[in-house]
C-alpha cells in the first residue's frame, strides 16, 4: 500500500457515531448513501467539501457512541482515507478495521495538525508528514494483519480471499 494524501478535516473530542452518521439515516443500505450524510450534525457542509483521500483529524475518544458499524462505513464511503485521532472508542476501533476503514493513533499529529493541511500517511512505518507545515509525527504503524484488512477491504473480504486462496 502505498502513502495516503489528502487534506486534513479537524474535530473535537468525543464526536460520537451519531455526529458521524446520524441514526435517522440507518435505514440506508449503501456506503454511497451514508456518504451523502456524513458529519452532518457536526458539520453540515463537510459530506459536500470532503473529497477521495482526504483524512479525518480528531482528538479523543472518536467513534464513541453506539456500536452501529455504519459510522465507518460512511466515512469510507465519503473518500476518507484514514482517521488520525488522541484516542478511539473501543469498538468504533474494531469497526474501522472490519469495514476497512484504517485508524492511527498519533496525539501529537492531532495536536500539530490544521484544519486545511496537506498530509500524507505511511500506514506500514507509522509516519504522518504534514505537507503544508513540514513536520513529521510518529504514529504507531498497524500491524502486518491490520495492514491485510484494510488492503482487502475490510474482515469479510479478507475472509472470502482467504477461503478462495484455499
Amino acid at each position: 500500500m502505498t502513502a495516503l494524501r489528502g487534506r486534513a478535516w479537524t474535530f473535537g473530542r468525543d464526536v460520537d457515531t451519531d455526529l458521524i452518521i446520524p441514526a435517522r439515516y440507518l435505514n440506508m443500505k449503501t456506503a454511497e448513501e451514508l456518504a451523502e450524510h456524513v458529519m452532518e450534525d457536526a458539520d453540515p457542509t463537510f459530506a459536500g467539501k470532503v473529497k477521495p483521500g482526504d483524512i479525518v483529524v480528531a482528538k479523543e475518544n472518536f467513534g464513541c457512541g453506539s456500536s452501529r458499524e455504519h459510522a465507518p462505513i460512511a466515512l469510507k464511503g465519503a473518500g476518507v482515507s484514514v482517521v488520525i485521532a488522541k484516542s478511539f472508542a473501543r469498538i468504533f476501533y474494531r469497526n474501522s478495521f472490519n469495514t476497512g476503514l484504517p485508524i492511527l493513533i498519533a496525539p501529537e499529529a492531532v495536536d500539530g495538525v490544521k484544519e486545511g493541511d496537506e498530509l500524507t500517511v505511511d500506514l506500514a512505518t507509522g509516519e504522518i508528514a504534514d505537507v503544508t507545515s513540514g513536520v513529521k509525527y510518529q504514529a504507531q504503524p498497524l500491524p502486518p494483519f491490520m495492514r491485510e484488512l484494510v488492503e482487502a477491504g475490510g474482515l469479510l473480504p479478507y475472509l472470502k480471499q482467504r477461503a478462495a486462496a484455499s
